[in-house]
């Protein structure tokens, strides 16, 4: 079944533009540049998954095989991880050469991937074989695997590409990458929730968090809610291929209502976003913000 990307984060640029100006009609020009750094994001994206699924050994992706898993492709995807990420100066230099803002665009890509691959080497040297401990598995841990590896890229990167474009120095809204922040480690929970209890059809992609001992919010709260005994089963089988292990796993979430526990967390965090939200001086600004979390809150898939 084909399953291309939501393009969400693309989108989103456009979308922020657009409530920044206050209902003020953009020019065409406006709507081309804003789409250009959409497809940067996208670029951004791309490279990262392509290059994520090498690394994770994953089976599919939005519903197909993972690109390095494409015979004739395998291990040349690297060099097309590369090349996808060498777009994004080029479409920048194309169209924003010469605009006020053009090196505070260049800044901004290459902090962002360089928080995402800060983000990614922290998930990926927890996750090392010889490493394995499920006793270093803590919130701190997967909030800071989170907030590098997905919320700045995903939550922080499209409003800032707005947000420049609108001609605003990114120094004066450090409260606002909060907050996107926070909405990114908010929309990273639902992630692992969904990773164990969504539907694979639905998702496009089937969960391997508890076979690949990733740092899942579920088992930090497993760990956290359980007993010795509890615990003795999540040592065991955390981690190991089979699904014999898995289903154990899974069975002990049921057991410790971890689905309760997300729902829980869910109405919490999505309050305290929105109070914080709305403590926010600007009007424009607190749009751009709730169309973001209006897009994530409850979301299946």
């Amino acid at each position: 079944m084909d399953r291309p990307g939501k393009l969400n984060r693309g989108l989103s640029v456009i979308d922020s533009y657009k409530l920044l100006k206050e209902g003020e009609a953009l020019t065409d020009d406006e709507i081309f540049l804003a789409s250009a750094l959409g497809w940067c994001i996208e670029w951004l994206q791309a490279y990262f998954l392509v290059l994520d699924d090498i690394m994770d050994n994953s089976h599919t992706r939005r519903g197909q095989p993972c690109w390095f898993r494409v015979p004739k492709v395998g291990l040349i995807a690297a060099n097309d991880g590369v090349l996808l990420r060498n777009h994004i100066p080029r479409i920048l230099k194309n169209h924003f050469k010469g605009k006020p803002y053009y090196v505070d665009l260049l800044d901004l890509f290459n902090e962002v991937e360089f928080q995402t691959a800060s983000g990614q080497m922290i998930d990926l040297i927890t996750t090392l074989e010889g490493e394995k401990d499920l006793s270093k598995y803590t919130l701190t841990l997967h909030r800071r695997i989170v907030q590098y590896k997905t919320a700045y890229y995903s939550f922080y990167l499209p409003v800032a590409c707005a947000l420049l474009m609108a001609g605003e120095n990114l120094d004066n809204h450090v409260d606002v990458k909060n907050i996107l922040v926070e909405m990114g480690t908010y929309f990273q929970v639902q992630d692992d929730y969904l990773d164990c209890f969504g539907d694979p059809e639905t998702i496009g992609k089937i969960g391997t968090d508890i076979e690949d001992f990733k740092c899942s919010w579920l088992v930090v709260k497993a760990l956290e809610l359980s007993n010795e005994q509890q615990k003795k089963i999540l040592y065991e089988h955390y981690g190991k291929p089979d699904p014999a292990n898995v289903a154990k796993v899974k069975a002990l979430y049921n057991e410790l209502n971890l689905q309760g526990v997300f729902e829980e967390y869910e109405s919490q965090s999505y309050q305290k976003i929105v109070n914080s939200i709305e403590a926010h001086p600007s009007k424009a600004v607190q749009a751009v913000l709730k169309s973001f979390l209006a897009k994530i809150y409850k979301r299946q898939k």
